[in-house]
């Protein structure tokens, strides 16, 4: 047990395990702020008679100030003394102690529970619940009685501050420090009157703020109790059985889908089965052996183990394979909605992407490699990859890093007269050979060579780059439409014939001052004579094409996709609709958006054309003439297909660590091994039909785990925090949206040509903002910019001294940069030594950052389980 000293803390109050002290604050734990109290005399004397702490010589020794005036504190009208204590409850064992079912089976037939209650302060909560245990025939208690004995009231009845007494209320001691739940609370009493006990349980209809500690209340429970009664009856007793049930923050979640007293009863009763199973201890080594990046040291004999990584996932997954098709589907918790809104918006992120990459790769390769191969091959790759893969959360696609390197391959095609299909064909059967190799030879157990801090800097490089190909899209635009008029045919006779036409109408119309200008002038100088007259005469409207309104409607549509889906991705934090409404426009924020942006441009301005995609007749599936290249053509692919293996292996790998990061709480497991193997497979398929090569991509694998998760959100020293409770780890969603891509194919030219090539930008930044979302490196280069009191209670704030911090942001900033240099530069052929550099990143981790700092604190800042 432990006393505090500090006025601003709650007055006995119980706390569950875990917990040892909050915040130091000016409110209380309820909410209700510390001003004008007084002890009362018969609380004094119980103090001093049951309080452990008043053996301590010094407990009251220091001075305590409440006000900020020039008089002293024991003047203030008020002024009283006020005693705090906090202990540890342990949390009720279902599988041991027999109370705790003996408690809920007797208390399940006659609790009272209030659904949806729509009180909003605390004691109008209280009072609504004491009435309604009286009118479930309860037994009959007064009001007033019953709340005055709830809190502690210091002011007397001229005040109307008040402090709960006595409560139970879940915590965990984390890095980051004591972390409350804030949806649930826990109110004791002891009543002389009663003789039995009550419980009452209240769901209110909207998340209430009642202070530090208390911001999201969603439930109260309320146990009334005889003062004497047996030690294992009493109120802290039943008040452990209820609280323990209310810890599960996926049971809290559960309760809030109920729709009558018997549903949430039922509820109450499931969890109580599900706290009573004796768990087996799970086998760690296989778990661990599963995940690279877990487990033991790396060792070099892990690499000649051929195809134990690959077995040990199968065996691991393979169990589990059908539940990837009925959770969410069959059972209680179902889903339909989510899984509609998350396929709607994979087709959408992973569609708008194919086409912008394959109208690049259209360009690159002069039609070898269009937008309907790009759609066709991510519809058959990606079903695939969601039937056959490990880690189903995660997204194939093809990539721009991928789009450069197929474009560099055209330029070895032209500069060596090589056949493009046989010479990609060959690269790509190369880059597969090393891919499976990969896993077979357990290769994806370098991941426990990278750090967060890489992975996070290889994630914010990828964002940037999405933003660099939607600037770089729109600076051409401006280039092209923007600077002189734009003709409307390139035919220069009929050009010419139309400029003498407006120069001799001129002329006729100006002969005198003409001649007077041009009187004694040769040849030559007529012609500039004419170049001047044409200064002045306007072209017309048949010969030119508009072109400033073009690039400008350009630029607004796409700030406006990205401005409109972000706006309505934040939504499901805001108090607008009701909380189902806000999720499913936050989950449909994306396609909301395209849609209304390409009707915008396509329809509200169709007179002003803009840039789309084109589309081409021919064969979609061409098998590669490997006859048309020589052995020693076959043999130089081979340094070719390594580094496109080497990237895929990077990318591939950092994707699936990002998606299966702590914080998602993917129960599954992951499966480097095979789906590394797999993504070989897909990509041999690939190379052959002449279709774009595919990896895990980022971000859309980490929203897709977002999109299919269920959050609970609370507030800690003024910052909000979204908390994961669980994520339904399906193959549906991926699945159904890969197939509506194979689908849209249809949809060529008409009506997909409708989205113009700003909304596929608008799109690019949208996938960029919302990366951002968890990247700790991006938090901390935001604390460059904040005042120190506005930082977060974050683990690396509270356990790593300032600068240090500051210096590692800085070192990490220093590799974007050096990365975003040579990903970006305009030269092709050095993005294709690109991965070699992310590699490099590692031993600079490893080796460098422990020099400039100690590398106590670069676990900390780059610990991966916090």
């Amino acid at each position: 047990m432990k006393t505090k000293k500090e006025v601003e803390e709650m007055p006995e109050v119980t706390v569950n395990q875990f917990a040892e002290e909050s915040p130091s604050t000016g409110r209380s734990k309820n909410g209700y702020v510390f001003q004008e109290m007084e002890l009362q005399d018969k609380e004094q004397e119980d103090f001093k008679e049951g309080s452990p702490a008043t053996d301590k010589e010094d407990i009251y020794d220091k001075d305590m100030d409440i006000y900020d005036n020039d008089k002293s504190d024991s003047e203030e009208p008020g002024f009283g003394l006020l005693n705090t204590t906090r202990k540890y409850i342990k949390p009720m064992n279902f599988q041991e102690e027999v109370r705790a079912h003996r408690d809920l089976d007797s208390f399940l037939a006659q609790a009272s529970i209030l659904l949806d209650a729509k009180a909003t302060t605390l004691d109008e909560v209280l009072r609504r619940m004491i009435a309604h245990m009286a009118e479930d025939g309860h037994g009959s208690c007064d009001v007033e009685e019953v709340i005055t004995s709830l809190f502690t009231d210091a002011g007397g009845k001229d005040n109307n501050v008040h402090l709960l007494s006595e409560t139970i209320q879940g915590v965990t001691a984390t890095t980051t420090g004591i972390h409350y739940q804030q949806s649930w609370l826990c109110i004791l009493s002891n009543m002389s009157k009663l003789q039995r006990r009550h419980v009452c349980i209240a769901r209110l209809e909207r998340p209430q703020n009642w202070g530090v500690n208390c911001c999201e209340a969603r439930y109260v429970i309320l146990i009334l109790a005889p003062p004497r009664t047996k030690s294992t009856k009493t109120a802290i007793e039943l008040g452990r059985t209820f609280s323990t049930m209310f810890s599960d923050i996926s049971f809290r979640q559960t309760l809030l889908e109920t729709k009558t007293q018997e549903e949430f009863k039922q509820e109450l009763v499931l969890q109580r089965h599900q706290l009573s199973i004796v768990k087996e201890k799970p086998v760690v080594e296989e778990v661990e052996d599963s995940d690279p990046r877990k487990g033991k040291p790396l060792e070099f004999c892990d690499f000649l183990k051929a195809g134990k990584g690959v077995y040990n996932d199968l065996r691991r997954r393979l169990p589990l394979y059908p539940s990837d098709f009925t959770d969410g589907i069959t059972g209680k918790d179902r889903c339909l909605l989510k899984y509609t809104t998350t396929a709607l918006f994979l087709y959408i992120a992973i569609l708008l992407p194919a086409i912008a990459f394959g109208s690049l790769n259209d360009e690159s390769t002069r039609g070898e490699i269009d937008v309907q191969k790009t759609i066709i091959g991510q519809s058959i790759g990606g079903v695939i990859y969601a039937l056959f893969a490990g880690s189903p959360l995660v997204i194939p696609l093809t990539t721009a890093p991928l789009a450069i390197f197929i474009s560099v391959i055209r330029g070895i095609c032209d500069d060596y007269n090589l056949d493009f299909d046989a010479f990609y064909a060959c690269i790509g059967l190369w880059n597969s050979f090393f891919l499976i190799l990969g896993g077979l030879f357990n290769v994806s157990l370098l991941m426990k060579l990278f750090k967060r801090s890489t992975e996070e800097v290889i994630a914010l490089f990828i964002s940037i780059a999405f933003v660099g190909d939607a600037v770089k899209g729109t600076v051409k635009i401006f280039e092209h439409f923007y600077y002189g008029p734009t003709l409307t045919t390139t035919n220069r006779t009929v050009v010419l014939q139309e400029i003498n036409e407006i120069l001799d109408k001129f002329e006729n119309q100006t002969t005198n001052v003409l001649e007077h200008q041009i009187g004694n002038v040769s040849l030559h100088g007529h012609g500039k004579s004419q170049m001047s007259v044409l200064n002045l005469v306007f072209l017309p409207e048949s010969l030119v094409v508009c072109t400033r309104e073009r690039p400008v409607l350009c630029l607004l549509l796409m700030l406006g996709t990205l401005w409109l889906g972000y706006t309505l991705y934040l939504i499901k934090r805001s108090p607008y609709l009701n909380g189902k409404i806000r999720e499913v426009v936050s989950d449909c924020a994306l396609p909301i958006s395209v849609v209304i942006f390409s009707f915008i441009g396509s329809y509200l301005f169709i007179d002003i054309q803009l840039p789309v995609f084109s589309v081409h007749d021919g064969p979609v599936f061409k098998y590669p003439s490997f006859e048309k290249l020589t052995g020693l053509n076959a043999l130089s692919a081979v340094g070719l297909g390594f580094l496109l293996a080497l990237l895929i292996f990077i990318d591939q790998n950092i994707v699936i660590s990002l998606t299966h990061v702590p914080e998602h709480k993917l129960l599954k497991g992951t499966a480097f091994h095979w789906d590394l193997m797999l993504t070989g497979f897909i990509n041999i398929l690939m190379s052959c039909l002449g279709l774009p090569w595919m990896h895990a991509a980022f971000p859309h694998s980490s929203l897709h785990a977002r999109q299919l998760a269920k959050v609970e959100q609370h507030v800690e020293n003024g910052h909000l925090y979204t908390t994961i409770v669980s994520v339904k780890e399906t193959r549906l969603t991926s699945l159904a949206a890969y197939i509506l891509i194979g689908l849209s194919t249809f949809m060529l030219p008409i009506p997909l040509q409708w989205i113009p090539k700003p909304v596929l930008y608008g799109l690019f930044l949208y996938i960029a903002a919302t990366s951002l979302d968890g990247n700790q490196m991006v938090d901390r280069m935001t604390l460059l910019l904040k005042e120190q009191t506005s930082y977060p209670p974050t683990h690396y704030i509270r356990r790593v001294p300032q600068r240090k911090v500051h210096y590692f942001t800085g070192l990490q900033m220093i590799q974007l940069i050096i990365l975003c240099v040579f990903g970006m530069y305009p030269l092709p052929y050095m993005k294709m030594v690109f991965p070699l550099l992310m590699i490099l990143l590692v031993p600079v981790r490893t080796s460098l950052l422990p020099r400039v700092i100690e590398s106590k604190y670069l676990d900390i800042m780059d610990s991966q389980y916090i």
